[in-house]
């Protein structure tokens, strides 16, 4: 898991270098958080989630501002959640998560991306039951062993935990995060998590390499450029 971490953050890196994109992104998504599940973040823990990595990624504070005043105020476009599912260059596993107002333009530009870099959409559940729904948090460290210790204590259930390069990454279900959270920060209040978040995480890795590389790169950077896409996960390992 942890060296698919590792090809993920350099994905997330060439995101981040986007800003404005970025910056879209966080504010269509804590919309409709806000809008389902009510726009305090203390009441709405999936919301409280996102302005955190939000403000992680300097998201501006105005713009997270502007997402709650759109959603307390009711009105504003209504988006749905997508997924699309596919296979990269050297065929290797591709998720695509979307928030659209309009799914035939979704549809169309992912598949665009899809077919202008040597890869192939499948159907729904083609991937993604090759992928775990995990809670993963990263951070600075070197004892995993304390750490597990801690979380079993705490009745917390934990997929794995790695220890490397002075970071330790906790794995768990979904459904665990909060609890995962709140435990972490009971055994260290002051903790700064590098990564804090519910991610899809390949079960396998498929290695790619060569020309294969360069048109996975051009495939994640076309779907990080359509508006409507929010998240895209992988099991490529770049080799």
């Amino acid at each position: 898991m942890g060296r698919a971490y590792q090809n993920k953050k350099l994905d997330m890196a060439k995101t981040a270098g986007m800003k404005t994109k970025v910056y879209s992104k966080y504010g269509r998504e804590i919309y409709v958080c806000a809008k389902s599940g009510g726009t305090d973040p203390d009441g709405n823990l999936s919301l409280r989630r996102l302005i955190e990595n939000a403000k992680k990624e300097q998201v501006p504070a105005h713009v997270i501002k502007n997402a709650l005043d759109k959603a307390l105020g009711g009105g504003g476009e209504d988006f749905t959640p997508s997924r699309y599912e596919g296979f990269g260059p050297a065929g290797c596993m591709v998720i695509v998560d979307c928030l659209t107002d309009n799914a035939n333009r979704t549809f169309a530009d992912v598949r665009k991306c899809f077919t202008k870099n040597a890869s192939k959409l499948g159907g729904p559940g083609a991937v993604a039951h090759l992928f775990d729904h995990q809670a993963v948090f990263v951070f600075e460290g070197t004892d995993d062993e304390a750490v597990l210790e801690h979380l079993m204590l705490a009745d917390v259930d934990v997929s794995d935990i790695e220890s490397e390069d002075g970071m330790i990454t906790v794995f768990a279900p979904n459904t665990e995060y909060f609890k995962v959270r709140t435990a972490l920060l009971e055994k260290q209040a002051d903790i700064e998590f590098a990564v804090d978040d519910i991610l899809y995480e390949p079960q396998t890795l498929a290695q790619v390499s060569g020309e294969d590389a360069e048109m996975l790169d051009a495939l994640l950077d076309a779907l990080n450029d359509c508006d409507d896409v929010q998240k895209v996960y992988h099991n490529a390992e770049v080799v």
